[in-house]
């Protein structure tokens, strides 16, 4: 049936040797190239069980009074986006377990890119002439992360409608524009009504998902042009590749880690509880907190906002720039702006200008995986202040005390990470041990 079918187009289109060439492509046999193949397939879930979710998502701020088979909550004022989200959850056949595996996919997305561009940059990939998928890549994990946040905003539960508010408080933030956006995006003061109706709903489930199949489709096209980078080894040289080829073998295992993906998601979606809204209740604007605590991938802004000192710029007596700048807008214009400059500030330091195929293990260049380390524990430290006010209530630490202690830690952790991994990594590679072992 293959033959014919091939057969039929050869004849009419002249496709063998093109198809010939295709399937004689070769990937690296290497399983870090899996993880940029799992945020594809994670992302692929996204889309299917989206769709299905649109289908019944009413992003509407319209108040209506709750009867649906949720007894906790029956005869509460609430949204239609948020009654709509509890009919989704309890009375439409599989809702739950798409909306749940929706939920899982995007955290799996998010963390997939950022271990696929943490690979990317520990071995060099990010070296001419692949910056520009780097900056590529770096946009996805932007949008991935902004499509999170609208994403879970949707429900307009509580923990939604804090969300909205910081996001809000950030915007108007902004130096000399910001409360002209502010008013722009939420077509008046907060919460406004127009911020869902339908922008917030049209940009989650159409804009962005279409930027960012577009940007993935050119991603991948590159990838294809200038063909896979892989690690030194046997027979392998700046000029060839050794692995394997997209038919059958590649092609089979790719198959089997879409499935093993999509099944691992659905799994996740029907037995591990996320984002329980009803718990939560509907939002309104008096109601400040529940103890709910946003998706991991915006733990970091929150971090940084909580461990922003009480900094403001005043102007001839007006405020120029507001607190919630610095951490909210400031703190993730330089952690994307380093990400995008650092093929630039890689080639400034090194004086490298040439064509690189192949790929450094983390340990042949110690300061570039230090510094990377470096970078990223910031990052974490960061991350984990985001988490002070349940450490606090929790384990009935001092909230001030965390909130210093994670100062000084943001500053002292990444200079402790870039000396030790330097030291280690200067080590393996003049002992050449294996990281994990005491032998040779």
């Amino acid at each position: 049936m293959i033959r014919r079918a091939v057969r039929f187009l050869d004849e009419r289109l002249g496709t063998a040797p093109l198809l010939k060439k295709t399937l004689q492509y070769v990937f690296p046999d290497h399983w870090t190239f899996m993880l940029g193949e799992i945020a594809l397939y994670a992302f692929v879930v996204l889309v299917a069980t989206g769709i299905y979710l649109a289908l019944f998502f009413e992003p509407s701020l319209a108040h209506v009074t709750y009867q649906g088979d949720y007894a906790p909550l029956r005869g509460h004022e609430m949204t239609k986006a948020f009654q709509s989200t509890l009919d989704l959850s309890f009375e439409t056949k599989g809702g739950l377990l798409l909306r749940q595996t929706h939920h899982w996919a995007a955290n799996v997305f998010v963390a997939a890119i950022v271990l696929h561009l943490l690979r990317i940059l520990y071995t060099g990939a990010s070296r001419k002439p692949r910056d520009l998928n780097v900056w590529i890549g770096t946009t996805l994990l932007a949008l991935a992360v902004f499509e999170g946040y609208a994403g879970y905003s949707l429900p307009d539960d509580l923990l939604s409608g804090m969300g909205l508010a910081i996001g809000y408080s950030v915007l108007l933030s902004l130096p000399v524009v910001g409360a002209w956006l502010a008013v722009l995006v939420w077509g008046g003061q907060f919460p406004g009504k127009e911020v869902f109706e339908p922008r917030l709903f049209i940009t989650h489930v159409f804009v962005i998902p279409i930027v960012m199949a577009t940007l993935i489709a050119i991603h991948l096209a590159i990838i294809v042009r200038q063909k896979h980078t892989q690690f030194p080894g046997p027979g392998r040289t700046e000029r060839n590749v050794v692995g394997s080829t997209l038919w059958p073998s590649y092609a089979l295992r790719s198959t089997s880690l879409l499935l093993a993906v999509a099944g691992v998601l659905l799994l996740l979606g029907g037995l591990v509880q996320i984002n329980p809204i009803w718990l939560y209740g509907p939002y309104h604007t008096y109601s400040a907190t529940n103890g709910a605590q946003p998706d991991w991938y915006i733990g970091w802004l929150i971090g940084a906002l909580r461990l922003m000192p009480p900094l403001e710029i005043h102007v001839f007596g007006y405020t120029l720039v507001p607190n919630p700048f610095f951490g909210g807008a400031l703190f993730p214009l330089l952690v994307f702006g380093l990400l995008y400059s650092w093929p630039a500030i890689e080639r400034r330091i090194t004086g490298d200008h040439a064509r690189h195929e192949l790929l450094d293990r983390p340990r042949d260049v110690p300061w570039r995986t230090a510094t990377i380390s470096a970078f990223f524990s910031w990052v974490a430290v960061v991350f984990l202040a985001g988490s002070q006010d349940q450490v606090a209530l929790h384990f009935h630490f001092s909230y001030v005390g965390l909130v210093w202690f994670f100062r000084v830690a943001s500053v002292v952790v990444p200079l402790v990470v870039f000396f030790v991994t330097r030291r280690v990594a200067a080590e393996l590679k003049e002992t050449e041990l294996h990281p994990l072992r005491l032998d040779r």
